[in-house]
């Protein structure tokens, strides 16, 4: 997953998928060998020399300025997301270091507050790989009930929603649309990736999934990027049948992010919601305590969108 340029592969990717009438670029009926826009074609697009964007894209060339990025960014017609991704990926290939074990992930007191005022709706607390760090009891009965409450207690045993996403047949039918949920789980997996390019147990867990996951490994060669901070899901839950959830991500910009799964008001989902919270009958709340650490003193309550997702 550290190749020599992971910029490079991005953009031959990006321009394999690029196809000549998308961007006016005459063809002249002539037959293509290759899929998508030609170096020069693209190079002549983005306002730079062809020879440049070659060296660029073949790794030869770690000196791209952010005009230069934005400009092909523009030829290539990424979005605001795959744009950030571009200029991460090139930060990373100008600032290679060496891997390093990342430090524990811990849910921060002010976490801890906010998963106890949402007793009644379900949540997570997941970490920068989508280790699940906590979860309430509604979270746990929704996303994986299956599964051990205590589980996210022990850093040995936590679940991990993209290993779950891919490789656990319960929430993989949990999900009617699945394809559309790995696709997310995928795209938000590379732009942590490109902003933490010299996290070694993340790039342990894209290579477990890539090896044991055929689709997960096509996703991630595919090089699509995706901010999913709100999404719709259609579930079909064990327990209570079909539901519709909104999953938003709530963060802080610095610690572990929270997912919520909410429903429309009065909808056939709330009700199913409401059921499932009586089918679990356990008062109050669960959630991890023996991690929980305030480890940023003026750290306050997750309030805006993040990158992660559930």
């Amino acid at each position: 997953m550290t190749g020599k340029s992971q910029l490079g592969e991005f953009l031959q990717t990006r321009r394999s998928q690029l196809r000549p009438e998308d961007v006016g670029v005459p063809t002249y009926g002539e037959r293509r060998r290759v899929p998508g826009l030609r170096r020069e074609e693209l190079a002549l697009l983005a306002g730079v020399s062809a020879s440049y964007y070659t060296r660029l894209e073949q790794g030869q060339s770690l000196s791209a300025s952010s005009a230069v990025l934005d400009a092909i960014a523009g030829a290539l017609r990424l979005d605001d997301s795959e744009r950030r991704y571009l200029h991460d990926l090139a930060r990373a290939d100008r600032h290679r270091t060496r891997g390093r074990r990342p430090s524990p992930e811990r849910v921060t007191e002010a976490t801890a507050q906010l998963m106890d005022v949402l007793a009644d709706v379900p949540a997570l607390v997941l970490g920068l790989r989508s280790d699940v760090l906590a979860w309430n009891r509604l979270g746990h009965a929704l996303f994986a009930g299956h599964l051990d409450p205590d589980s996210p207690d022990a850093p040995v045993r936590r679940p991990n929603m993209a290993r779950l996403v891919f490789l656990d047949c319960h929430t993989r039918d949990l999900y009617a649309d699945w394809p559309s949920k790995a696709r997310a789980v995928v795209g938000n997996l590379r732009l942590v990736a490109a902003q933490h390019p010299q996290d070694t147990a993340l790039h342990a867990l894209l290579g477990e999934l890539s090896a044991k996951s055929a689709e997960f490994a096509s996703m991630w060669a595919d090089h699509r990027v995706k901010a999913c901070t709100v999404a719709t899901y259609e579930m079909r839950h064990p327990l209570v049948g079909p539901l519709t959830v909104v999953q938003q991500t709530l963060s802080d910009g610095q610690g572990p992010n929270v997912v919520v799964a909410t429903t429309e008001t009065g909808s056939p989902s709330r009700a199913a919601l409401s059921l499932l919270a009586q089918a679990t009958d356990q008062p109050g709340t669960r959630h991890s305590t023996q991690d929980t650490q305030d480890t940023h003193p003026d750290d306050s309550a997750p309030t805006r969108p993040s990158a992660e997702t559930a």
